[in-house]
């Protein structure tokens, strides 16, 4: 080859030792990944072309204020019950077509410890009493003994199903008390009406979360001036007051305006 002539190096770094060129790299099969990419993925690593290349693919989310701050559900107090969508059917038969319904609650539990501590304490003089005629042979008296237990039960069980059935109903309109089995009593006052309200907790109400809500209307005395125990009685009672002074925030949280503007 002529000295002036250019070199064609094409192939030449094939037939060049390694240690002639030191940006020479040399391949060595053995350090090779046997997996490639996917062991990298193994590691929990990214590859560089794993980055969105276009912004547009990724849309960071979006909060609005009412949703921030309704993610704070810190140590304060709740401030409001849950509402049901639809009233039961019991409760339905009484609401008109153009009120809203707000939520049913029936009395707290502990309105039945009177009737359920007197099934108790006769469930146990029967046993005693009944041993005891036993022993004396005095067949009829046992027999008396059992058919007043019956009814004692029996008048536990109406109790039960009363309280089950007593309902205390709030409408964007009015609040309502339903009880009865057989007869049925309904009594109830306008919201427009309301001229007080409060409600009592005793010792016992505060550790169990219940109380007394007492309503004065106009200084009449009305059939749904006390309603006793119910349950939550801060919370219903702060329903009932944003019911009467705020409505329109009620409506609002619920979503029911756009819904009222249709009808």
């Amino acid at each position: 080859m002529d000295p002036g002539e250019p070199r064609d190096t094409r192939g030449e770094g094939a037939r060049r030792p390694r240690d002639d060129d030191e940006d020479y790299g040399f391949r060595d099969p053995a350090f090779d990944d046997p997996y490639g990419d996917d062991a990298a993925y193994a590691r929990g690593q990214r590859r560089a072309d794993d980055v969105y290349e276009d912004s547009a693919e990724y849309q960071p989310p979006s909060f609005t204020q009412e949703e921030l701050e309704g993610l704070d559900q810190g140590g304060g107090p709740r401030r409001f019950l849950p509402l049901e969508d639809e009233p039961t059917t019991l409760v339905a038969r009484y609401l008109f077509p153009t009120e809203r319904y707000r939520g049913e609650w029936k009395r707290h539990w502990i309105h039945l410890t009177t009737p359920i501590s007197i099934g108790a304490g006769a469930t146990l003089v029967l046993g005693y009493l009944a041993g005891f005629l036993t022993r004396q042979n005095i067949d009829g008296m046992v027999t008396v003994a059992v058919l007043v237990w019956l009814g004692v039960i029996s008048w536990v069980a109406w109790r039960v199903f009363d309280w089950y059935f007593d309902r205390f109903i709030l409408t964007n309109k009015r609040v309502m008390v339903v009880n009865g089995i057989v007869t049925r009593k309904v009594a109830m006052m306008p919201l427009l009406r309301v001229t007080d309200m409060k409600y009592e907790q005793s010792a016992l109400g505060r550790m169990l979360s219940y109380g007394t809500f007492v309503l004065e209307s106009a200084g009449q005395d009305q059939a749904l001036r006390e309603v006793k125990h119910l349950p939550n009685p801060n919370e219903l009672y702060l329903r009932v007051v944003e019911e009467m002074y705020e409505p329109q925030a009620v409506e609002a949280r619920l979503g029911k305006e756009d819904d009222g503007d249709d009808a």
